[in-house]
């Protein structure tokens, strides 16, 4: 019952990390010769929120990487714990350990596309992004 309750523990960080949401980041511009360099508060305005539509918001992707992760997770513990005479215990086990692997690739899958849309976006409007 222990090993449930720290991995219920380490599931809910996981989700609630996810909730840091791109931890402010904000694209490096180079400025010099810039034509677009007086509208650059404006572009990073407008591309942040594109950016977040596009990326999917990284505590929902944690949240539905963590629950696909704990149901494959779920399925793959309960054969293996099938076999070891103990399929309820090997679910658990497996629904933990899926379901923080799962949060974490979402969550870290979610950051990049994040990173990228924001990237993309102030380059398409015209000023030099530094990667």
């Amino acid at each position: 019952m222990k090993k449930l309750t720290t991995s219920i523990v380490f599931i809910g960080g996981m989700l609630l990390s996810g909730c840091y949401s791109y931890g402010g980041y904000q694209p490096t511009v180079d400025t010099y010769n810039d034509p677009n360099a007086y509208r650059m508060n404006q572009d990073m305005a407008e591309c942040k929120q594109l950016a977040s539509q596009s990326s999917g918001g990284t505590a929902k992707e944690t949240a539905i990487g963590a629950g696909t992760g704990a149901l494959l997770g779920a399925a793959g513990g309960a054969v293996v714990g099938a076999f070891t005479g103990n399929p309820g215990m090997g679910a658990a086990i497996g629904a933990a350990g899926g379901g923080l692997g799962g949060g974490a690739y979402k969550g870290l899958s979610s950051e990049d596309n994040y990173k990228r849309a924001y990237n993309n976006c102030m380059s398409n409007r015209g000023h030099r992004v530094v990667r």
